[in-house]
């Protein structure tokens, strides 16, 4: 198959999340595959790679505002993987990808439609005739729109288009007065079939309405986004169709997260032998400052958000403290919950630790020398840091939600420790059940073991991609 996959950012050039490790890994498990991928993504002011060439394209956009141009540049990665960045400095070259300090860009509706608009226009301009367009989350949300409306009576017109939720909560949402500013017909302006929303334009709206299928980043998240909890009232629509709806786990780098390999680690370790997991605890412990011990180590690496849940881990935390335990974090994040647990090492020194911050090396130690991974979100479209966790031998201990309800268990046969209720009781009754499992050598080496022997790689998660894509060009 010919896929075009078009995100807003791609790692390793851009990241703000989850979306953009997807987008570096994904469209490479497919090219992997033996199939012909490329991607399109903003050429932004922060990239900066010698092996980025001109193609010797240019786009050229019309809107009613103006005409957009701006040069086509490439990366070849691989004779199946193509890396397409659209150059345009007056909307990409800029500090932040969707905003700055001072909130969100107030043209990311320009941005984004030059994105998506440009996307398809790259597919003419280097004469690529995709089977399937990839679309992710709202900021390429205008595509299957301009796809429908615009490109049935060209050689891109075959094409099927599939959308990837990868969290609801962000959904595009402008005034409607970009309706004729982009030159978006006023037929499109109305909720049942068309973008319209709350009497504003929703991108993530259009992009559910007229992508041939849908799909989020776990299979209990696709459950979810049908009920009015977590639905962010695009639910009804989501229930309109859930036949074109499906979940598709996210894989992880399993080869930058290898607890046998990882050049972070003091030790290495692997399922067979888990001697150098007590070296990467014991090292854990002497970076935080904190006293050795024989009580369990639990530890997170988390954007400090609501979504997370910290707030129920900062009521929670207190108690479990006073029985001994050790609690590590690094992250950073919203200053009411960098404030409490700065305010928790200080009153616990020596069983508390805080880094606040991003270290890719203390991230991996976190995993690796911790016994526990708490993970008490709120909502959670996918998840990484549980499949890490099983990978490294260490325990996850979740709320059974989203992609973490699909990753994670607890019972006879269980990897990890689940809680239900977003409650102060449930999560200290989960850490009470964790001790317990800590104190029980035989059951916790099975845990781990269990959790090593998992497959999180991308190339299951490409596969069923795949067979998504097969079965939508076979209708």
């Amino acid at each position: 198959m010919k896929i075009l996959y078009v995100a807003s950012e791609v790692t390793p050039f851009s990241k703000t999340g989850g979306l953009g490790d997807v987008a570096g890994a994904l469209p490479a498990a497919l090219a992997a595959l033996g199939h012909d991928v490329k991607v399109v993504s903003p050429l932004y002011g922060s990239i900066r790679d010698e092996r980025i060439v001109p193609t010797g394209q240019s786009l050229e956009l019309r809107f009613p505002f103006g005409t957009e141009r701006g040069p086509l540049q490439s990366l070849r990665v691989s004779p199946t993987l193509e890396l397409l960045f659209l150059e345009h400095a007056g909307y990409y070259d800029r500090e932040g990808l969707y905003g700055d300090r001072s909130g969100e860009f107030g043209d990311n509706h320009r941005r984004y439609a030059y994105l998506s608009l440009g996307a398809l226009q790259a597919c003419q301009r280097l004469d690529f005739t995709p089977d399937i367009l990839h679309v992710n989350d709202w900021q390429t949300g205008l595509l299957p729109v301009a796809h429908k409306r615009g490109f049935l009576g060209t050689a891109l017109g075959r094409a099927k288009s599939v959308l990837t939720i990868h969290n609801l909560a962000y959904q595009g949402h402008f005034g409607k007065q970009i309706m004729p500013e982009l030159g978006l017909p006023w037929d499109l302006f109305n909720a049942d079939q068309g973008l319209e929303f709350y009497d504003g334009v929703n991108f993530l709206k259009g992009a559910i309405q007229f992508s041939d299928a849908l799909t989020t980043v776990s299979p209990t998240y696709a459950r979810e986004i049908q009920s009015p909890e977590a639905g962010a009232n695009l639910d009804g629509l989501l229930r309109r169709r859930q036949d074109a709806l499906s979940g598709i786990l996210n894989g992880i780098d399993v080869e930058e997260w290898n607890p046998e390999t990882d050049g972070f680690l003091p030790a290495r370790y692997g399922p067979e032998d888990l001697a150098g997991k007590a070296a990467c605890r014991a090292e854990l412990l002497r970076r935080f400052g904190l006293a050795p011990t024989d009580a369990p180590v639990f530890g997170i690496v988390s954007r400090l958000a609501w979504q997370k849940g910290v707030d129920l881990l900062l009521e929670v935390l207190p108690g479990a403290l006073e029985q001994g335990i050790r609690f590590v974090a690094v992250g950073s994040g919203e200053g009411r919950y960098v404030d409490g647990l700065q305010a928790l090492q200080a009153r616990y020194p020596g069983q508390v630790g805080i880094f606040i911050g991003f270290d890719a090396g203390l991230s991996h130690l976190v995993e690796a020398g911790s016994d526990f991974f708490v993970m008490p979100s709120r909502y959670e479209p996918c998840g990484l840091n549980q499949m890490y966790s099983l990978r490294y031998g260490t325990i996850p201990l979740v709320r059974a939600t989203g992609g973490l309800a699909d990753t994670v268990s607890e019972g006879a046969e269980g990897n990890g420790v689940v809680f239900h209720d977003f409650q102060p009781d449930a999560l200290r009754a989960a850490i009470d059940r964790a001790r317990a499992l800590y104190a029980d050598a035989g059951r916790l080496r099975a845990f781990q073991r269990r959790g090593m022997a998992q497959d999180f790689s991308w190339d299951a998660s490409a596969r069923r991609y795949e067979r998504l894509f097969t079965s939508l060009l076979s209708e």
